[in-house]
């Protein structure tokens, strides 16, 4: 292992208070990547130098940590989505971006943002067919991984919030107001709340774009506080994840709930407009300097806890934070 290589693995295990012994990567641990909001531009070259510097970092995390799956948290096509299964975009702002050949051999698992319903998400689920690496089944979907090695095992429940609260309008409100559909809506929450009851994983994530929480520049989704918050804690889930907001954060609930929120894979935003609108104590840290080339998050989950490292594009480790696993409800 190079010298580049071996700062990496110590940066990526620092804590905010100190810094955790190195890990022993041979032992049984399941690593996800967690990047959102990393969809280019709608005109030529199509990419931003963030979302280069991204995949250029998530390839090196790939080869010096090892990478079992890639979780995209929507806004994949900015900023109107995508018109068919043969649009261009699809080559120009991932194939070609996420190109390393590290990167070729990890699935990605996605869901839709509001900037992806602008457009045909039906065609990015069509994708699906066509690249080996892209996998987006269903507009809300459940993932299953096992820590290998072992029997213990993880859940990743993909959702799509804006067919749960409608689209937002990143200009006037920028909230979510009513679903287009109200049965589409009221049919996924019910899929996802029997879902969560049967859930017997010794982690479960839900992943969705828009935040229950944040202190940025689009605030906490009152439709999630209200409809979403109450069943991740009900049903013990580990942590939301989410992008929407350009920026990373990590907030944690009075019920032990993490919330992860990953929106820096093409644009940084350093608002904390809506500070004031979560909770006292919930934020635990926050990065958006306008400065900076953006960044994602590094998910490392053992038999006995979840790792949670913030990494920047540029390699380094920002935060860590650790989640125990799952009591079960």
């Amino acid at each position: 292992m190079d010298t580049w290589s071996v700062l990496l693995v110590l940066q990526a295990l620092l804590l905010t208070d100190g810094a955790a012994p190195t890990p022993d990567l041979a032992a049984p641990t399941l690593r996800i990547l967690a990047v959102g909001d990393w969809g280019g531009l709608d005109n030529s070259p199509f990419y931003t130098p963030r979302e280069m510097a991204n995949a250029k970092e998530m390839a090196r995390t790939v080869r010096t940590l090892g990478v079992n799956a890639i979780l995209s948290l929507g806004d994949n096509f900015y900023f109107s989505g995508v018109r068919n299964v043969g649009d261009k975009r699809f080559q120009e702002t991932f194939e070609d971006v996420f190109s390393d050949r590290a990167l070729v051999s990890v699935p990605w698992y996605v869901l839709a943002g509001n900037h992806d319903h602008l457009g045909n998400v039906s065609a990015q689920i069509a994708y699906s067919q066509v690249s080996k690496r892209w996998n987006f089944p269903k507009l809300y979907y459940r993932q299953r991984f096992m820590i290998p090695g072992t029997n213990v095992s993880v859940a990743v429940f993909m959702i799509d919030t804006v067919t749960l609260c409608g689209n937002s309008d990143d200009f006037l409100s920028q909230q979510p107001e009513a679903p287009q559909d109200r049965e589409l809506a009221r049919t996924q929450l019910a899929w996802l709340k029997k879902q969560l009851m049967a859930a017997k994983e010794d982690y479960v994530l839900v992943a969705g774009h828009y935040p229950v929480w944040s202190i940025a520049e689009h605030g906490p989704t009152r439709c999630l506080v209200k409809s979403l918050r109450p069943l991740l804690a009900k049903y013990k889930v580990t942590a939301y994840l989410c992008g929407h907001d350009h920026n990373l954060q990590y907030l944690q609930d009075a019920d032990g709930v993490g919330y992860v929120l990953s929106g820096a894979g093409n644009f940084m935003d350093p608002s904390k407009r809506h500070f004031n609108k979560v909770p006292n104590g919930y934020l635990r840290f926050h990065y958006g300097s306008e400065d900076s080339l953006g960044g994602f998050v590094y998910l490392e989950i053992n038999p006995k806890e979840m790792g949670i490292t913030y990494m920047e594009a540029s390699g380094k480790s920002l935060y860590k934070a650790v989640l125990p696993r799952r009591t079960r409800p």
